[in-house]
C-alpha cells in the first residue's frame, strides 16, 4: 500500500484492535492491511473516526495529546443541554482524575447518520439533544464523563474528526488510504530528530578530541603517599602514669 495512513469509520461495538477477544468484533473483520495498527483508540461502544498507520513516529504523534491534534465528537445526550452546561464544558469540569482542559462545546442539529445496531434506547418522557465537543486530551472515556459531570449523560458518541481528517465520504465500516498533511509530516521529522538526539550517547568524545592523549591524573596512590610521608618524631607510645 503506497499510503502510511488509513482512515476507518468504526461501527458500534467493535474493538479498536486486530487481536480476537471472545466473540467481539475487531478491526480484522473490516480491514485487510498488514502491519497497520491504530493510532490511539476508540471505545468499544463509541463510533466513528479511527486512524491507523504502519509508522511508529506517525502513530505516536496522532495518539499523543502532547502534539495537540484536536478531536471533535458529535454527542447525543439525554435532555436538552443547557447554556450553563455548555459553559462548564468550555471552562473545564472536575473529574476523578483531575480538571479537564477547556473544550469547544456548541449545540448542533441532529446530524444525518447511519443506523446504529442496536439502536439507542429512548425514554418518551425525556428529550435528547446533540452537541459538538472538541477536546485536546485523552482521558479514559473522557467525553462521556464530561457530559455526565454537567448533568447530561451521553447516549450516543461519534468521533467526527481528528485534526484535519473527518468522516466525510467514508461510510460506516469502510476504510480509505489517505495522505499525511504537510504539518503532520513536519511533526514526524521533528519527533524523529528529537529521538535521535536523546538516544545519542552524552559521553561521546568530540571529534576534535579524538587521537589526543588524555591528561595524566595527579592522584597519588595509597602506597606512594605512605612512602612520601616524613618519619614521625613522636614516640610510638606514651609512658604510663604511675
Amino acid at each position: 500500500m503506497p499510503s502510511n495512513l488509513i482512515l476507518f469509520n468504526k461501527p458500534f461495538r467493535v474493538l479498536s484492535q486486530f487481536s480476537a477477544e471472545g466473540e467481539k468484533a475487531t478491526l480484522a473483520d473490516f480491514i485487510d492491511a498488514p502491519d497497520f495498527y491504530p493510532a490511539g483508540r476508540l471505545d468499544f461502544d463509541s463510533e466513528g473516526l479511527l486512524l491507523l498507520t504502519n509508522q511508529g513516529a506517525l502513530q505516536h504523534i496522532i495518539a499523543s495529546p502532547d502534539f495537540k491534534m484536536p478531536k471533535t465528537y458529535w454527542v447525543q445526550v439525554e435532555g436538552n443541554i443547557s447554556d450553563d452546561a455548555l459553559e462548564k464544558l468550555r471552562h473545564g469540569v472536575v473529574l476523578k482524575d483531575g480538571l479537564t482542559k477547556p473544550a469547544q462545546a456548541e449545540r448542533m442539529l441532529e446530524p444525518e447518520l447511519w443506523e446504529r445496531n442496536p439502536p439507542v434506547r429512548y425514554r418518551e418522557s425525556i428529550p435528547t439533544s446533540w452537541l459538538s465537543l472538541q477536546i485536546r486530551e485523552g482521558k479514559n472515556r473522557q467525553v462521556r464523563r464530561m457530559t455526565a459531570a454537567v448533568g447530561f449523560p451521553t447516549l450516543r458518541l461519534i468521533r467526527y474528526a481528528i485534526g484535519p481528517y473527518t468522516l466525510d465520504n467514508t461510510g460506516i465500516g469502510q476504510w480509505n488510504p489517505i495522505e499525511p498533511t504537510d504539518n503532520l509530516l513536519k511533526e514526524v521529522i521533528k519527533f524523529e530528530e528529537q529521538r535521535k538526539r536523546k538516544t545519542a550517547s552524552p559521553n561521546r568524545r568530540r571529534p576534535s578530541e579524538k587521537g589526543q592523549p588524555r591528561p595524566q591524573s595527579h592522584k597519588i596512590s595509597h602506597g606512594e603517599g605512605v612512602a612520601r610521608r616524613k618519619p614521625s618524631t613522636k614516640p610510638t607510645s606514651r609512658p604510663r602514669r604511675k
